[in-house]
């Protein structure tokens, strides 16, 4: 989910009621899977050390360089048989209820287009590689796949209750731009990151973000931007443990949250606990990949 527009408001011609699209595998350039492949190779000379063991056994399991972008046929199998999730494809941005529909009953959605050779580096909508790459290895962890159906049927009472912004921050937080803290240290899990080569060195080893202990009603309280590096990231202790804190019932944090002031992105508090107390000069030198 995201701060993005939505490009339809009903499903688009060719789309089913619950808005998928048959991937079209057969229909991909050589071009696109070149892009799928370079992109696949430099995130592979970065990762290994700075992503989490998860993500990585879960690229292992999956064999996504297998040759260009990947097939559903092929892949859905092999993580349907692991925790039952599937990847569908849809045709852009969807809207919030259908998205939660999907992630409540296991099915992963993924935009079908990749990003062109001269977007490498950034790219505004997610593509099929900040979904499959990004996205589909850490649901081949039990903990983290049972996360993401939570997160999917707690959607709609959020949105009925008036607390989706809250909702989103915690995606934000934990599955786009999350960390972890592993036995060799601080490791990537967030999907945002582990997909862009940038954000990858960045949010690791740059002095400029904080880094902080993951708390639900902080993160819950905590602004986010789309457009640029992060200025926070919040470390969880396992997925076991955000699995654990995140299946309570919402109805109580939603109440202490109702009429809370929304945390500026940089702001330390005293209670958090603190990695990195970061210097925020990337984001006094006005960001977006400021040198």
């Amino acid at each position: 989910m995201s701060d993005f527009e939505h490009v339809f408001e009903q499903p688009p011609e060719g789309a089913a009621a619950d808005w998928t699209i048959p991937q079209n595998w057969s229909g991909y350039t050589e071009v696109e899977h070149q892009t799928w492949n370079t992109l696949y190779e430099r995130q592979m000379k970065i990762l290994p050390g700075r992503a989490c063991e998860a993500f990585m056994r879960g690229l292992d399991a999956l064999d996504l360089n297998a040759g260009g972008i990947p097939d559903f046929e092929i892949i859905n199998p092999k993580l349907q048989a692991l925790t039952g999730w599937t990847v569908v494809c849809v045709p852009g941005l969807v809207p919030d209820e259908v998205f939660f529909d999907h992630l409540a009953n296991r099915r992963f959605v993924s935009g079908q287009f990749i990003r062109k050779p001269d977007q490498l580096d950034y790219l505004q909508e997610p593509d099929i590689f900040h979904d499959v790459f990004g996205h589909v290895p850490m649901l081949t962890d039990p903990a983290f796949a049972a996360y993401m159906e939570a997160y999917g049927k707690g959607g709609q009472r959020a949105a009925s209750l008036g607390m989706l912004p809250n909702l989103a921050r915690l995606y934000w937080y934990t599955v786009e731009f999350g960390l972890m803290q592993e036995a060799g240290g601080v490791r990537i899990y967030g999907a945002g990151i582990v997909s862009s080569a940038t954000e990858s060195v960045f949010s690791l080893e740059d002095p400029s973000p904080n880094r902080l202990g993951f708390d639900l009603e902080r993160v819950m309280k905590t602004l986010y931007r789309i457009d640029d590096f992060q200025q926070v990231y919040f470390v969880i202790d396992s997925i076991e443990a955000l699995k654990t804190v995140t299946l309570q019932d919402f109805g109580p944090v939603y109440e202490r949250l109702k009429g809370a002031e929304a945390l500026p992105i940089e702001v330390v508090l005293p209670t958090d606990k603190v990695f990195t107390h970061g210097t925020q000069a990337y984001a006094a030198k006005g960001g977006r990949f400021a040198a």
